[in-house]
């Protein structure tokens, strides 16, 4: 076999076998077949696509290419949740211990933020003293005594998508939807949960920006879910705004605790509840979705989700009295109100422009080895649809670099619209893909 002739067949538009596939994923990840056939290969599928068949097994390929984690130890139903990103995105510090207070294993693998903010071990990191570096041993041990635990991804998990991921970043073929799939579900598929439920992002703050691609790469990855043999869920959540109030990592943890406290932003908790009735329904702990949200409701208003919250930050090694006091964390000793210069109301917000925003505070990373901040970022007191006066609070920056926080004020003040009529805003919910 040759990978000449497999390019040539993908070029032409023609469907890979399995043992080509397979000759590919392998040799790229042993090294045996060098960068550039890899990239001429990435870019055929980029125009000519893949059937589901086709992702399906680059999928699995992947997923296998490295270490596929074993839960069998963990007792119970396995679930996990992955959001596609976005702005203000801390959902998973709110649905982990939802469910786990349901007696439902949560047993998460996730990695580091590149972008507007950190991602969910970043966030963790903001408590002082929280360790995501942990033995399988103790990462096995939390989930069936707390219920809950959350580490950094393994170096061995999916390393063919380690290094294709890399590719297509620099080969204009991060964009396919086989592949962006393929990248997403090979992680899911390793890190062997039997439940996955999947949010898939759309708009100005989301890599899928309309409606209709967000609901094709969401099809996508369900069709590969339920082939590999795991019951998959996908969510079209929107992301035009940012989701709930705070950007930045410290921050989104404060509202994070605020929300499991029964104080979360309206639009916020729709997607919590909604992804993580999923997650119970398919779990087999109630009879449908709706059930499985009175359930999760109850845990908020009883105390359970804070409680587990608070019991896994402390077996974490974190300093679980952040939880019960917010005002223990650092936040940016630089602290300035956005203010309106116009009488209506808010048209838009634009959430990549607040991603940015805090990206400039120090609140994300442009290349791997940035370091974050995790004190700095943003709280808007303003959403689509609100009226405002001049001279109203409409957000509030966080920093410590007066010179970041002007240059973000700018871009920050860029990503509001402003008109003399209200307007309805976005859905919270576009589809649910079973």
């Amino acid at each position: 076999m040759r990978m000449y002739d497999i390019i040539d067949k993908k070029r032409l538009g023609n469907k890979l076998s399995k043992e080509e596939i397979a000759f590919f994923v392998n040799g790229y990840t042993e090294g045996s077949i060098p960068d550039y056939q890899a990239s001429a290969l990435l870019m055929a599928i980029a125009i000519n696509g893949m059937d589901v068949e086709e992702t399906t097994e680059l999928t699995l390929l992947m997923a296998k290419s490295g270490e596929m984690l074993d839960l069998s130890v963990i007792k119970g139903v396995h679930v996990d949740k992955h959001s596609s990103g976005g702005v203000g995105d801390k959902t998973t510090l709110i649905i982990g211990p939802m469910v786990a207070a349901l007696g439902i294993p949560v047993a998460k693998m996730s990695g580091r933020g590149l972008g507007h903010t950190g991602g969910t071990i970043d966030k963790l990191e903001s408590i002082p003293g929280f360790n995501t570096s942990l033995s399988k041993e103790t990462f096995f041990n939390n989930v069936n005594t707390l219920g809950l635990a959350v580490a950094g991804q393994t170096a061995n998990l999916a390393p063919a998508d380690k290094k294709l991921y890399a590719l297509r970043d620099v080969t204009a073929t991060v964009s396919s939807i086989p592949l962006i799939a393929a990248s997403i579900m090979s992680k899911k598929l390793a890190a062997g949960a039997d439940v996955i439920v999947l949010d898939v992002k759309t708009g100005s703050g989301a890599f899928m920006k309309t409606v209709d691609g967000a609901v094709e790469l969401a099809h996508r990855m369900v069709d590969i879910g339920n082939n590999a043999g795991r019951k998959t869920f996908a969510i079209i959540t929107d992301m035009n705004d940012p989701l709930g109030t705070a950007v930045g990592n410290a921050l989104e943890v404060i509202e994070a605790i605020e929300a499991l406290k029964g104080n979360g932003d309206a639009k916020l908790m729709e997607v919590v509840y909604t992804l993580a009735s999923y997650m119970v329904f398919g779990a087999g702990t109630a009879s449908s979705p709706e059930q499985a949200r009175t359930m999760l409701e109850e845990t908020i208003r009883s105390g359970k989700a804070l409680e587990t919250f608070a019991k896994f930050v402390k077996a974490q090694g974190g300093d679980d009295r952040f939880v019960f006091d917010t005002s223990l964390f650092k936040l940016g000793s630089v602290k300035e109100d956005l203010l309106s210069d116009t009488e209506g109301y808010i048209t838009n917000i634009l959430a990549d422009e607040v991603g940015i925003a805090s990206l400039i505070l120090g609140g994300g990373r442009e290349k791997k080895d940035d370091v974050i901040d995790p004190g700095v970022g943003i709280v808007i007191h303003k959403k689509t649809s609100d009226r405002v006066t001049v001279g109203e609070p409409i957000a509030t920056l966080y920093a410590n670099d007066t010179a970041k926080l002007e240059e973000a004020k700018k871009r920050l003040y860029g990503a509001f619209t402003f008109g003399s009529e209200k307007t309805i805003g976005y859905r919270t919910i576009y589809e649910i893909i079973r």
